[in-house]
């Protein structure tokens, strides 16, 4: 039986990652389907390149890279932190509702609140209304699922509770985008593919500003996380409020996945996967560990998906939430199969 990895080695495998996610942010900046030297995406970096080499660097690929660091960042976290409160491996934003939730808030803004009230596209104003509608939305569907889990102990009962109000509001939105018209429609379906680009400066410091938000908490959170794992008799041995503590986590939560939702789309299995992918790559159940080891390792298969989505060439970009499900999805498979252990503690 091999032994566990010390601290120093984790610490060391925490840097390689944040080595590789500078790496892969570099070679994000020069992918594309036009071609740019690494010299011209450099001088394009300090505003001394080419008009055309800063226009694609600057307005188009800078904003999509730092999209990707910070919603892989946001939506391990969130999935991280769901997995911990409901001692669940298969616990995660899409997995159990929780981003069905805040795209139901966001349908509702685009597909009816939006065109009765003309809010200019990018704007702060139009940006924290999708956060807003996109946290409640997905706070309702958490503590739906945390009331369920309170009475209910069966991991796969929960799951299907998860899934079934997750086809619940996909009615509700298939209602929504029935009676709505066509450009609204067009512009939601888009959101719906999961998209990184698109996004100006100003709807990347929103987003930025609402999960640096839900990270502080969720850092905050990792000694009554690290209890939790140990059950709730032991939690309460050593002092958590278990009441105030699930309620902290459910906002944390809830504020992460709702804020990448508002703005990218639903980000399939990244918050379900990365969590398990990190746990082996460390060799540690310590939150301590994970919690900054997730956020770098999420931002880096988001970085990996967003990259790979921009291989096929021919000038189209193919939805990343198509990598991100053909990432994940194996992963889940693995676990649901027993070859992690579903149900132990973890």
């Amino acid at each position: 039986m091999s032994a566990k990895p010390s601290l120093q080695s984790q610490r060391l495998i925490i840097i390689a990652l944040f080595l590789l996610m500078s790496v892969l942010l570099a070679v994000d900046l020069l992918i594309g389907s036009t071609r740019l030297e690494a010299g011209d995406v450099l001088r394009s970096l300090f505003g001394q390149g080419t008009p055309h080499g800063e226009i694609i660097v600057m307005q188009f690929r800078l904003p999509k890279a730092l999209t990707a660091i910070i919603a892989g960042a946001a939506m391990s976290v969130s999935g991280l932190l769901m997995q911990t409160l409901f001692r669940n491996p298969l616990a995660g934003p899409d997995v159990l509702g929780v981003s069905s939730g805040a795209g139901l808030g966001v349908a509702l803004t685009v597909l009816t609140i939006t065109p009765l009230f003309s809010f200019k596209p990018g704007s702060p104003l139009q940006g924290w209304s999708l956060i807003l509608a996109a946290w409640a939305g997905a706070g309702a569907v958490m503590m739906i699922i945390m009331a369920v889990s309170a009475r209910v102990r069966d991991i796969m009962t929960v799951l299907i509770v998860g899934l079934l109000l997750a086809s619940a509001i996909s009615a509700v939105v298939s209602l929504l985008q029935y009676f709505s018209n066509e450009a609204t429609l067009k512009t939601y379906v888009i959101w719906t593919m999961g998209n990184l680009g698109n996004m100006s400066y100003t709807q990347i410091r929103t987003l930025a500003l609402a999960v640096l938000a839900g990270m502080l908490v969720a850092f905050i959170m990792v000694k009554p996380l690290n209890a939790m794992l140990m059950g709730e008799n032991f939690s309460r041995t050593v002092g958590v409020d278990l009441k105030r503590t699930r309620i902290i986590l459910l906002a944390s939560a809830s504020i992460l996945a709702g804020s990448v939702t508002a703005f990218c789309g639903p980000l399939a299995f990244i918050g379900v996967a990365v969590p398990h992918i990190t746990r082996i790559i460390l060799g540690t159940t310590d939150h301590r560990a994970l919690m900054p080891g997730v956020a770098i390792c999420g931002a880096v298969i988001l970085l990996i998906s967003d990259i790979i989505s921009t291989l096929p060439g021919g000038g189209q970009i193919i939805p990343v939430n198509t990598v991100t499900s053909l990432i994940g999805i194996p992963v889940v498979m693995w676990i649901i199969l027993g070859r992690a252990g579903l149900g132990r503690k973890f």
